[in-house]
């Protein structure tokens, strides 16, 4: 707390403040996501799920809407890079090396490829008409979409993700189970045993204080990430790429566990449904508050980020088809990776 104090007076702090200060913001993020983890196991479906999403949310567009508020170019397709950034790391980085890691250890994984397919198909559905259409719409010249068009693009995102949410913990449970659901069950009390009554209410009032601190956090970094890049000569995509990767690590580490132990759907699961609330939930969000704060939002992605985009859904429409993996299809998502960060520093 001390060290956020000193930032928050002193923005240009010397480097180990900020250093400091990034650590105890990850450890934030990890404890806000621990302890809506452990709440969500304790309330059930279709709550915790929501749970976990609302959580995630709140912490991506804190990140965003702190760096948008910062001065100087770029900040308008903040959110743009941010999400792109988050469906490459998820579908590329994290599903990549859940398949290598299982794959290499287990040699073939199994998985309900109906749930995968209605999640590939609800993400193919929002990234084309929140990333790619604003290029090819006339309202507006450019990468933006017209107020109206984008309060109808969030509302549809947020019509998607219900319907995702519905169709994985009410509808058609069974599409997202793993084979074995005792076994998984199993896992799940074993990381996250009951709570008495007063353990969750506490788990409930850390969770708040965490979020908290993960927005005040985030609100003294901004100036330092943005200048780190600048100074590094690096594009301002790579602020988005920062900023997904910070999200996305407790989800990802998570995701890696579950494929070392076999349970590929719940990597699955856990992959996907960080993607769609990425899109589903972060742009409402986003656009909500950039419509109240009066900020342009530049959502149209460039051709080359365009065509990493519709291959790596055309891949991974292929590679996770069959309800079966292996290595090959780690390897190949995690060319992609490569590709798109290699891409990103030598556009």
């Amino acid at each position: 707390m001390l060290g956020l104090a000193a930032l928050l007076l002193d923005p240009s702090a010397s480097v180990w403040l900020g250093a400091l200060v990034a650590t105890i913001l990850i450890g934030a993020v990890l404890a806000g996501v621990h302890h809506a983890e452990a709440i969500a196991h304790q309330v059930g479906e279709p709550f915790g799920t929501l749970l976990l999403a609302v959580a995630v949310t709140v912490i991506e567009t804190a990140l965003i809407i702190s760096l948008m508020l910062a001065d100087g170019p770029g900040e308008a397709a903040l959110a743009r890079d941010t999400v792109f950034a988050a469906l490459m790391i998820v579908l590329n980085g994290i599903v990549g090396l859940c398949l290598l890691a299982g794959g290499s250890k287990h040699h073939e994984q199994q998985f309900t490829r109906y749930g995968v397919s209605a999640g590939l198909a609800m993400l193919a559905v929002l990234s084309i008409l929140t990333l790619v259409l604003p290029n090819f719409t006339t309202s507006m010249s450019g990468p933006y979409y017209s107020p109206a068009q984008l309060l109808f693009v969030a509302t549809i995102s947020l019509i998607i993700y219900a319907t995702f949410v519905v169709a994985q913990t009410v509808r058609h449970r069974e599409y997202f189970l793993h084979p074995d659901v005792e076994d998984e069950r199993s896992a799940l009390a074993e990381q996250f045993p009951p709570l008495a009554r007063g353990t969750a209410l506490a788990s409930g009032a850390l969770l708040v204080i965490a979020l908290i601190a993960v927005v005040l956090l985030a609100k003294a970094l901004s100036p330092l990430i943005t200048s780190a890049v600048a100074a590094a000569g690096a594009p301002r995509a790579v602020v988005g790429i920062i900023i997904a990767a910070l999200v996305l690590l407790p989800e990802g580490l998570a995701a890696w566990r579950a494929a070392r132990r076999n349970h590929l759907q719940t990597s699955l699961n856990l992959a996907l449904g960080s993607a769609l609330a990425t899109i589903g939930l972060t742009i409402p969000a986003v656009t909500v508050v950039a419509m109240w704060l009066d900020l342009k939002l530049a959502l149209g992605l460039s051709q080359i980020s365009t065509v990493l985009l519709i291959l790596t859904l055309f891949v991974a429409s292929l590679s996770l088809g069959t309800g079966r993996t292996t290595v090959v299809q780690g390897v190949l998502h995690l060319v992609l990776m490569a590709t798109f960060l290699f891409t990103t520093l030598v556009p």
